[in-house]
């Protein structure tokens, strides 16, 4: 259950680092330069932790406790002149108390949405594999790209692949570019514990879990419960771009993303309690009614901008607003505004600050708000109307001569950022993100 919250902020340190790596200028007087001239190597990691007392695993309500642990290594390949491979492998292992609770019966401590267990779904480890390719034109004003990834974690398996094309006008002032991306993933389909008894062959009440545990409450336990016929879900992302040089000292750019999903949509693990269900226990731990179930179809749009100020040698000012909206009834705004200082020709500081604000899903019910006449319904806060802010402060060392060298290893690089998340709910969260930028030699 790999977090979106990680892969976002994951996104923009990356993006920082490849737009470091990669140059495309050309010498005016006719000499070719290589776009990128030496092998180089970024080492990325993280430390992410989050907490609160929503958690989609036990239908809104319960503890939202996880620890991931994220490693990166990105080496880019000049493989000519105008050519680059780039390899992009990745680790990320985790630890989430709400996951945990996919199965909260494992014996060793008593069941309850408030309490990790113990069981395997407690831990797991996503892996990432991404191969990269890039064709610049001999006048450097075209480049041509395309990409192909894996992916796997406990319960689901993705090939990803696309490419792109960009274009650079008005001696490099202006740029345009498009990029499409396919992802195809299959699911396997794990339920909460109390409901694979009702899976077919299953026996129901009569499986030995029930008949060796006492149920309270509505003893006459009978969820609204058919397991996912489709376990495939398929991803198609268009993204167009512009860029604009205004002033010698401010830089803008515009881009517009769609995404067509296709297929399981829900997560099959998340819970959902009824209003209209008399309410069944075992021990402290209340037994679903049913699993979250959402459309098998959304269409997302998001429309960005971002405006550069490059105030001083010292500061600039980097300023970035999206609108996003999707066939679910979700409406976001997030603007995010960030200021690079430079203290010295090496070191430079980047206070940040990022503000979020959605409306709720048409299907986003609390806890025991659902109806079991209704035909989707979710508890999963992600998905509800909350207004978010995130502070951040990075720090950068920067030598462009790699002065500092281990072996054939010259360092260019080195970025630490800390960013602190919290919504208007009981949810918070904290990464901490380090990287490092070689050069080979």
């Amino acid at each position: 259950m790999k977090s979106i919250k990680i892969n976002i902020t994951l996104l923009f340190f990356l993006t920082s680092f490849l737009g470091f790596a990669q140059q495309r200028n050309n010498d005016e007087t006719g000499y070719k330069k290589r776009v990128l001239e030496t092998v180089e190597v970024d080492i990325l990691s993280s430390y992410y932790t989050q907490d609160g007392d929503n958690a989609a695993v036990t239908g809104g309500r319960g503890t939202e406790e996880l620890t991931d642990a994220t490693g990166t290594i990105i080496i880019s390949i000049p493989l000519n002149e105008d050519d680059v491979l780039t390899i992009d492998a990745g680790v990320s292992a985790y630890t989430s108390a709400s996951s945990s609770n996919v199965d909260p019966f494992d014996g060793r401590r008593q069941a309850d949405p408030f309490v990790a267990s113990s069981g395997a779904s407690r831990n797991d480890v996503w892996t990432n594999l991404t191969a990269s390719y890039s064709h610049t034109s001999d006048d450097r004003n075209q480049i041509w790209s395309a990409m192909a990834s894996v992916s796997s974690e406990w319960d689901y398996f993705s090939l990803g692949f696309g490419g792109g094309y960009t274009r650079l006008f008005n001696e490099r002032n202006t740029e345009l570019s498009v990029n499409g991306r396919v992802y195809l993933d299959s699911w396997t389909a794990i339920y909460p514990f109390e409901l694979r008894p009702f899976t077919p062959g299953g026996n129901g009440l009569a499986n030995g879990f029930f008949l060796d545990n006492t149920i309270t409450g509505n003893t006459a336990y009978n969820p609204q419960f058919v397991p996912f016929e489709n376990e495939k879900r398929n991803s198609y992302n268009l993204g167009f771009g512009f860029s604009q040089i205004l002033h010698k000292k401010v830089q803008g750019s515009l881009s517009l993303d769609f995404v067509q999903q296709r297929g399981l949509l829900s997560t099959p693990f998340q819970r959902v309690y009824f209003a209209d269900v008399a309410d069944s226990y075992v021990a402290n731990f209340q037994l679903a009614d049913a699993v979250e179930q959402l459309p098998d179809t959304r269409f997302k749009i998001a429309l960005g901008g971002r405006l550069n100020w490059f105030m001083s040698d010292r500061f600039v000012l980097r300023s970035f607003y999206r609108y996003y909206s999707d066939t679910w009834g979700i409406v976001s705004h997030t603007a995010n505004v960030e200021l690079p200082i430079k203290l010295s020709d090496h070191f430079t500081v980047y206070p940040s600050y990022r503000y979020y604000r959605q409306t709720a899903a048409d299907y986003f019910r609390p806890f025991e708000s659902a109806l079991s006449t209704e035909e989707f319904y979710t508890s999963d806060y992600d998905l509800s109307k909350y207004v978010a802010n995130q502070f951040g402060l990075g720090a950068s060392y920067t030598d462009i001569f790699t002065k500092a060298r281990l072996w054939k290893f010259g360092l260019k690089r080195i970025d630490l950022k800390f960013y602190k998340y919290d919504r208007d709910t009981t949810f918070s969260s904290s990464i901490v993100t380090i990287g490092f930028n070689f050069e080979v030699y």
